[in-house]
């Protein structure tokens, strides 16, 4: 009688403490941006629930990845470098070919992709269903159960809120802080005739959302066409879209098949794109003569790209 009664107080503990857990996280969840974090997490969206979007997405580095290709599902890895999705808020397309529309589109891709995380959307939503705490948390927040499109709305929108606007260049915009004389002089660079960093990387997050080809495409061992597979135009091909800048310290290895460790590597690439890739087709224009820069000028420039970080990301 006695272990029965003690079996029958520990099992009402238990469901006590659950409870009472259950109801402090569900009372943290109220919006549809906190539930698409926490989904942001979630590895049961992965087929053998192994991975998230923050294995590759990592948050401390600025939710890009510290390898040129991401590692999936069955230590698989992604054909294309990870990017951030910081300040996703207002860009027209997403992926590096653009082939997304809306986040609500973007999010689910990797979910399906069989690179990355190889679930069915069917399959996932089917799992969120099965979760008591999901089906309470979806209820709550659209009034439904889980679906794609609440999936979707939800990882949407956790990445609209994903914007940084308090960077040292953020507090030199706004006249609270200057920058250094060599910040300063890698600013002026950045936006004058001589290292046309301005052509591509300007609005408030340093993009301008077109495509590109900057000389990484030659068909043989550099052979991603990037916007071609979508379009089928031979004038997309090697034609990748322009990342914005913000953080852009902090999201290493670059370009989108993260070939380069460094921004070091980065603006002396730059400065001689064909020293490097001897025979690109269908480079930018832009991109065809040198830049001519000096060793004192990519320093600067560097100085200057690391003003761009937002302090929650800034290491130093």
């Amino acid at each position: 009688m006695k272990k029965t009664l003690f079996i029958f107080i520990a099992a009402t503990l238990t469901i006590l403490v659950a409870s009472a857990f259950f109801e402090k996280e569900g009372t943290a969840i109220q919006t549809r941006a906190a539930l698409g974090k926490k989904l942001f997490s979630e590895k049961i969206l992965s087929i053998d629930s192994s991975v998230s979007c923050a294995s590759c997405h990592i948050p401390q580095f600025a939710f890009a990845d510290t390898v040129a290709f991401s590692v999936g599902i069955k230590n698989k890895l992604t054909t294309r470098n990870t990017p951030s999705v910081l300040n996703m808020k207002n860009r027209p397309y997403y992926f590096w070919d653009g082939r997304a529309s809306t986040l609500e589109d973007q999010s689910l891709m990797p979910i399906q992709n069989p690179d990355e995380m190889g679930l069915p959307i069917d399959e996932a939503v089917k799992r969120l269903n099965q979760s008591k705490e999901y089906r309470l948390l979806f209820q709550k927040i659209f009034g439904q159960k889980p679906d794609a499109k609440n999936l979707a709305a939800a990882f949407s929108a956790y990445e609209k809120t994903l914007e940084t606007v308090d960077s040292k260049f953020d507090d030199w915009s706004n006249n609270l802080k200057n920058l250094t004389a060599q910040e300063e002089r890698g600013r002026q660079l950045f936006v004058g005739d001589k290292a046309k960093c301005f052509d591509c990387h300007r609005m408030e997050d340093f993009t301008t959302d077109e495509f590109k080809n900057i000389g990484l495409y030659n068909g043989k061992e550099l052979n991603d066409a990037g916007l071609f597979n979508i379009t089928n135009k031979e004038a997309d091909k090697g034609k990748f879209k322009t990342p914005g800048l913000r953080n852009v310290a902090v999201t290493a290895p670059y370009m989108h098949n993260g070939m380069f460790k460094t921004l070091e590597e980065v603006v002396e690439y730059y400065n001689n794109p064909q020293k490097l890739v001897s025979d690109p087709i269908n480079i930018d224009e832009s991109l065809k003569e040198p830049l001519g820069l000096t060793t004192k000028e990519k320093k600067d420039l560097v100085a200057f790209l690391k003003t761009l970080t937002d302090k929650k990301y800034n290491r130093k």
